[in-house]
């Protein structure tokens, strides 16, 4: 295929045709994470830093001097959504799966087994003597002592604590570990109980430390001392005996956890912006692994010219660029329990607002970016997947919570109609005056639903055979511009003549779901400016592209 560098797009149809061109490059606007999140972690024998990324469904191996990428443990050997990981005694990685509900191993001899333990399985780690222990958080709430083998059923300790995180045990033989729900850090004697409902009454359990915003992790130093990652950005070392919090560090916020190498240097993981860092000995900070966007989806422009905003989903962020540099200007995290904003997957411009839309939280919200407030909030759809405004209602891309049962609703205010059902994976959205269409993730297929105000029934199909089809945005021109995200093109659609033409390739896009989780996972959205400027979303890459 011939490329050539992106000229404005509208511009572009033209260029190629009278150049024998058939596609173009895109340019990064901007770049994030190198990792699609990060999480758990946990050095190996030889001293090597394995960081997990749950977004990317890969644990990462990274050599501690510089961040530099050793290997990549992934999908085609099993990893599936990691959000926590431990070594063994035998030195097998182990990981769990908190969407699939699974606990992964992986010997030193490459053998991959795995074993079923519940929804939300999370924070992992072994005791001094060899036993593993994980707990449940967010979609479930216990503890549990598992076989190491992964063959005997696991022993539930108990339930109900508050979402346990990342956990390790101390120098008392104790397994401590944050309540993420409660702001502080607790103690437990793994043996003091089994099947217990209610653990602060019925366990041996310790309050060790409150007075925190959301914290994520625990671990242990070389010489005893625990240490505490807050949501908040805040690193403390505790004094056990007297409950006194020493601030080490002040990071960004969104941390999720930590790691200390053998002589005693901290490594800290972000959940939000996907960075690891080294807090060392002297609290000075080394970046190992960048930090940013971890896995860029819908796009909203609000403004124009120098006023213009490029806002960005970021499933755990929100995030605001300057869309003629690419600098970030802005960023919005949703704190569990501390906002108001939903996790954003997908977003769309409202006149000076946005609509923000998250099949994760389940959530379609129109937000305020000047004063930062949800103005409006529907919890009622079902896997809301985009949202936009249309003749002054919402039109919103269900994902369904049934596998096929996905559809098109028109939320009026004081009632609600669906449009269309049956469908895939919808998602794609765009109108222009009294017309509106559809891409549908799941067939490959791009429809338009209302022609001049009036509900098509069925739909009129103006493209098929699309590779995963999502972000969709209107020309100026009426043709339609759409992200064909399982093959990383643009495409062009005449919906007049229904033609379609490849104006870009090479995009970082459709990256792969997590099992558990919806099929079309992060989205790959677009924008267009008044100018005719393109913004698309590269969620493989971490990347927004302009052409």
């Amino acid at each position: 295929m011939t490329r050539s560098a992106c000229a404005p797009l509208s511009t572009l149809t033209l260029l190629l045709g009278a150049l024998g061109l058939t596609a173009c490059e895109p340019t990064a606007l901007a770049q994030g994470a190198a990792l699609h999140s990060a999480n758990g972690m946990a050095f190996d024998a030889s001293g090597n830093l394995h960081v997990a990324s749950i977004l990317g469904s890969e644990v990462v191996e990274l050599r501690p001097s510089d961040g530099h990428v050793l290997g990549r443990t992934g999908k085609n050997l099993g990893v599936d959504g990691p959000d926590d990981i431990t070594f063994g005694p035998d030195g097998s990685l182990y990981w769990t799966g908190l969407a699939a509900g699974e606990v992964g191993r992986r010997t030193p001899a490459g053998v991959t087994t795995s074993q079923s333990v519940a929804l939300g399985v999370n924070p992992i780690t072994f005791s001094d003597d060899g036993r593993l222990f994980v707990a449940l958080a967010f979609l479930g709430d216990a503890l549990y002592e598992l076989d190491p083998d992964l063959i005997d059923p696991p022993r539930l300790i108990a339930s109900n604590f508050g979402f346990l995180n990342g956990m390790d045990f101390g120098p008392d033989g104790r397994l401590y570990a944050p309540v993420f729900g409660q702001g502080k850090v607790i103690s437990i004697d793994v043996d003091s109980c089994d099947d217990a409902t209610d653990p602060y009454t019925e366990c041996d359990v310790v309050t060790e430390v409150d007075d925190l915003f959301i914290p994520a992790a625990v671990k242990f130093d070389p010489l005893d001392r625990l240490h505490v990652v807050d949501q908040s950005g805040e690193v403390f070392r505790v004094d056990l005996v007297t409950q006194q919090k020493d601030l080490i560090a002040q990071l960004a916020p969104g941390l999720d956890n930590l790691a200390f190498d053998a002589s005693g240097d901290l490594y800290v993981s972000s959940a939000n912006d996907g960075f690891v860092v080294r807090v060392n000995s002297s609290t000075s900070i080394d970046e190992l692994s960048p930090g940013g966007m971890v896995a860029p989806g819908g796009l909203a422009l609000l403004g124009t010219g120098s006023a213009a905003t490029l806002y960005v989903a970021d499933v755990f962020t929100l995030r605001a660029f300057d869309p003629a540099t690419g600098v970030q200007t802005g960023q919005i995290i949703p704190f569990s329990g501390h906002s108001a904003l939903t996790t954003p997957t997908n977003v769309a411009p409202d006149g000076a607002n946005l609509l923000v839309s998250s099949w994760f939280g389940n959530a379609v919200q129109v937000w305020d970016p000047a004063t930062e407030a949800v103005l409006e909030s529907y919890s009622d759809f079902e896997f809301p997947n985009n949202a936009i405004r249309f003749d002054g209602d919402l039109i919103v891309a269900e994902l369904g919570f049934v596998p096929g049962t996905g559809r098109i609703s028109r939320e009026t205010g004081s009632g609600r109609t669906v449009l269309v059902s049956g469908l895939s994976a919808p998602g794609g959205l765009a109108a222009s005056g009294d017309d509106l269409w559809f891409a549908d993730w799941g067939t490959g297929e791009v429809f338009q639903l209302i022609d001049g105000g009036v509900v098509l029934s069925p739909p009129l199909l103006v493209a098929g055979g699309l590779d995963k089809p999502e972000g969709l945005a209107v020309r100026a021109d009426g043709k339609l511009l759409v992200v064909e995200s399982g093959a990383g093109r643009l495409k062009l659609i005449d919906p007049s003549t229904l033609t379609v033409t490849t104006l870009a390739t090479g995009l970082a896009t459709g990256l792969p779901g997590i099992t558990g989780l919806a099929a079309s996972f992060t989205f790959s959205g677009i924008a267009v400016a008044p100018s005719g400027d393109v913004y698309v979303a590269g969620d493989q890459g971490n990347v927004i592209y302009t052409l």
